[in-house]
């Protein structure tokens, strides 16, 4: 792949400081990754493999097919949140998309290591985030049960909201009957209304000696009712697979429990298609790993869009659409792994307009929000999913800009993008500031993935802006009850705000709380492009394309 083009770069001061912040931010990264990895510690694992089990990740492992793709969501969920409680590694519960037998799948597996199981606030919010993928995309889903259920200490927090742990059985009386295939394999404790989960899915089975279904356990049960009763004879595998009928499949162990789910897997019928366009994948002409190098390490410095996305899609081969008119959004068409798409992506270079005036990069202007909702009603019109690339610091401000509509054109913007009825896929590269996050597809405008790279900032703006308003905040309510702030106290307070705020717009910050679903290395972005869309090619579009009202 080596071009001259490459050998320039390669020679450039600023691309190889890129290219080493960019590796040393994935270095820290993956260090990360592996002790999320671990989950509730060494000493956690050995003792579960003492019980004759495999750890959440050991289950995946061997139900997926082998040597094929698939991707993790929710990884960094629960980073660096309920510390007074010993942390809660992805939330307790591993989550994927992967393949099994053949066929696209979600796969949740309880990590019993991570405090039995339990489910912490983020528990539910994640296990939701897996029900919401296989329903969007009609996706068959796995359950590998191993939970105390809930974590006791939080239960305000995780029991009785609309988003809590009960909407988890509610999802599974709807997902059955939109005809999306649910399989539950108990292969640990499984207590309380957690029960409801295995005997809602289509099939369940239930590993002997480890494996344990009931609504509450034998403590329990003697001190209700008086009853003396060991867990095994209470809900064990024998339990219910001869006495109540509660489980269809009794497993002597883990893997074949798991070699069970694939034979059934193996069975389902073909999915309806979507139609989505997919033709041979090439990879880029153009080097992907040159994208280390072309993405600036500051957060302001200018660089060329379409350099990115020349890295990214087939053949390096793109379709600008307008592509002199709206210049600081790129909007065209082109293939990533063989699927057509349109992509959608923010310019942060400075921008020259005709009249002589200067647009600043990565800030959305009138014209750029016209262009791309038209692009954005063509897309759909066709039947090509969207990929939004964001490096975005919101709208334009000031007078020329609120005089020239500047909220009608983003509010159409807005509309075209919240109404679509094709799939829409983000991709935080950089910034993904204010308004600027929503039009783009944000976390709150349902995109079917949505992921960052370590560069990836979400916040309502950035650090520094956001600590100047903070900071004056502060000196006013200070000054207001007559204590005097020198200037080093005022630098002291600036920093010492910033660095609170800019702790909260890192990727891991967002990741933690599932504003985005992983952070990826760049080059993994085609795989999770793709794998998308090939999950979203499950489920048909429904409803036509309607805009509803917009001004023009």
């Amino acid at each position: 792949m080596a071009t001259e083009e490459t050998k320039m770069k390669k020679q450039d001061l600023k691309f190889n400081k890129n290219e080493d912040t960019m590796k040393l931010k994935l270095s820290a990264l993956q260090l990360k990754i592996d002790k999320i990895h671990l989950g509730g510690g060494e000493k956690k694992i050995k003792k579960h493999h003492s019980k004759g089990k495999l750890t959440a990740r050991e289950r995946i492992a061997f139900l997926l097919d082998k040597d094929t793709d698939y991707v993790e969501m929710g990884e960094f969920a629960g980073y660096g949140m309920y510390e007074q409680y010993g942390g809660c590694p992805s939330g307790g519960v591993v989550i994927v998309i992967g393949y099994v037998s053949g066929k696209q799948c979600v796969v949740v597996a309880n990590d019993a290591t991570v405090k039995a199981g339990a489910w912490f606030p983020i528990t539910g919010k994640k296990n939701l985030r897996a029900q919401e993928i296989s329903i969007e995309n009609k996706l068959p889903i796995i359950y590998l049960v191993d939970s105390a259920g809930v974590f006791l200490p939080m239960q305000d927090e995780i029991f009785p909201d609309k988003e809590h742990f009960g909407r988890i059985f509610r999802n599974n009386a709807i997902m059955s009957s939109m005809g999306i295939t649910q399989i539950a394999a108990v292969m640990g404790s499984c207590v309380a209304g957690g029960a409801y989960l295995p005997i809602m899915s289509d099939e369940s089975l239930i590993v002997d000696k480890t494996g344990s279904i009931f609504l509450a356990g034998s403590y329990l049960v003697k001190a209700a009712v008086g009853e003396v009763i060991d867990n095994e004879a209470l809900g064990g595998a024998t339990t219910h697979t001869e006495i109540s009928g509660v489980c269809d499949y009794n497993s002597p162990d883990d893997k074949s429990c798991l070699t069970t789910i694939q034979e059934i897997i193996d069975k389902i019928g073909a999915h309806e298609s979507a139609g989505f366009d997919r033709k041979k994948s090439l990879e880029p002409k153009l080097n992907p790993k040159e994208i280390y190098g072309i993405f600036p390490k500051e957060r302001t410095t200018p660089y060329e869009t379409r350099d990115i996305i020349k890295r990214l899609v087939d053949n390096s081969e793109f379709t600008e659409y307008k592509s002199g008119y709206g210049k600081t959004i790129v909007c065209g068409y082109a293939r990533i792994d063989g699927w057509s798409v349109g992509i959608v992506a923010n310019q942060r270079e400075l921008i020259k307009t005709k009249k002589g005036e200067m647009q600043f990069g990565g800030v959305i202007y009138s014209d750029s929000a016209d262009k791309t909702a038209r692009f954005i009603m063509n897309c759909n019109q066709k039947k090509v999913p969207l990929v939004f690339l964001q490096d975005v610091t919101g709208f334009m401000v000031g007078s020329r800009s609120e005089h020239g509509g500047i909220i009608k054109d983003g509010a159409k913007l807005v509309s075209a993008m919240a109404n679509s009825v094709v799939p829409k896929f983000t991709i935080v590269m950089g910034n993904s500031y204010g308004a600027g996050n929503y039009a783009m597809c944000g976390k709150a405008y349902d995109p079917r993935l949505i992921v960052g790279w370590p560069t990836a900032q979400v916040a309502v703006m950035g650090g520094s802006q956001a600590a100047k308003v903070l900071l004056q905040i502060e000196v006013a309510s200070l000054k207001a009850k007559g204590e005097e702030i020198t200037a080093d106290r005022e630098k002291e307070m600036f920093d010492s705000v910033k660095a609170r705020y800019d702790e909260q717009t890192t990727p891991e910050y967002a990741a933690s709380r599932l504003w985005l679903d992983a952070i990826i290395d760049p080059l993994e972005t085609r795989k999770w492009i793709s794998m998308g869309i090939e999950a979203a090619d499950h489920s048909p579009i429904e409803k036509p394309y309607n805009v509803g009202v917009i001004q023009t």
